[in-house]
């Protein structure tokens, strides 16, 4: 009983997440970039007993050669869930006879401490390459940034589990870190994907569809591919990329609700029809502006998340149609690009 009662209490400590789990989004690897990312091996299976349990939790003893991957796959059903069994127990890893909590509910769902707020930073890219414009990130200071990102235990979600989070639904690991990118240029395809892939890192790419297969844009072959990979989920940034607050010359009112509406519907549409399988909910306002208007457009035409360019970190109340997204610049050394990663806001 003393056990249990002691593994029960280690449910309130906290702390950075250090481990790296098989099969995890952002383990570390040596191996080279390429173009179709390697699948994890599975985790061990996880082959201790349990000594008591509930709704809620249970308490597990780990056996020799446990792994918190493998405790997390046998009972939280997915080996990338290991930074919830090291944060209720306040370890990095498992040893055997240790009697450990297992959160079978989530613990903390909003991310909320006696002294802290967990926030989560939405990065935003557009290019890879030359530095020919402030918005064209070399590929070294990209990798660079990948590189510490893993090294330092963060952990690159997805802007759907992002959505989990806000709803209430689903806890994110304290250093959680969504990664999109813009526009749709081909240097995602070419230079950005396969530095991802190599570090196993989710993207979110959105792409206006007048803009697909176009000069040196993402073609729908590359896009197809880029959606299959598992890895990286395309979504909508509009049909045009036209300021979708601001009136064109001549443009009525009725008009403007009009073109709002097709901005919103075509893109999606058409994104649908040709990846077989995608779900678009997902948008990224062009230049970041949006007013009610577009954002009752945006809800009216099916989509849940949206993002803006102001700078931030997003807690588990804000907006949905509304989220904060950091730009990071081709002139912005690895020094600025920490300093932007706002995971958490310390409470009075």
């Amino acid at each position: 009983m003393l056990a249990v009662v002691f593994a029960l209490g280690a449910c309130t400590t906290s702390g950075p997440v250090r481990d790296s789990a098989p099969g995890g989004t952002s383990g570390r690897s040596s191996a080279p970039a390429q173009s179709t990312p390697t699948l994890e091996p599975a985790a061990p299976e996880a082959r201790g007993q349990v000594l008591a349990r509930n709704a809620r939790l249970l308490v597990y003893r780990a056996a020799a050669g446990d792994t918190l991957a493998g405790i997390a796959q046998r009972f939280l059903g997915s080996a990338d869930e290991a930074w919830q069994l090291a944060e209720a127990n306040g370890i990095a890893q498992a040893t055997a006879a240790h009697a450990l909590v297992v959160p079978l509910q989530p613990l903390n769902p909003l991310g909320v401490r006696a002294d802290r707020l967990q926030l989560v930073p939405i990065l935003c890219y557009h290019r890879l390459g030359p530095a020919t414009s402030k918005m064209s990130v070399s590929p070294a200071s990209f990798e660079a940034q990948m590189a510490w990102l893993v090294d330092n235990g963060y952990r690159v979600v997805r802007l759907a589990d992002l959505g989990e989070f806000l709803a209430g639904r689903k806890p994110l690991p304290p250093r959680s870190v969504v990664l999109t990118f813009d526009d749709g240029y081909a240097s995602f395809h070419r230079l950005a994907y396969p530095i991802l892939a190599k570090y196993r890192l989710p993207a979110t790419v959105f792409v206006y569809t007048d803009f697909v297969g176009a000069g040196d844009a993402l073609s729908w072959a590359q896009l197809q591919e880029l959606q299959a990979s598992g890895l990286v989920d395309v979504q909508s940034h509009s049909k045009s990329h036209r300021n979708l607050v601001e009136r064109q010359p001549g443009e009525s009112p009725a008009r403007h609700l009009a073109n709002l509406d097709a901005e919103m519907r075509v893109s999606r549409e058409l994104l649908q029809r040709r990846l077989p399988g995608l779900d678009v909910r997902h948008l990224a306002y062009p230049f970041g502006d949006a007013d009610e208007q577009v954002i009752e457009s945006a809800r009216s035409n099916g989509y849940e998340l949206a993002a803006t360019v102001v700078p931030g970190g997003n807690a588990f109340f804000a907006a949905p149609m509304m989220l904060r997204r950091t730009m990071i610049f081709g002139d912005t050394s690895l020094e600025a690009f920490k300093a932007r990663l706002q995971v958490q806001r310390a409470l009075p």
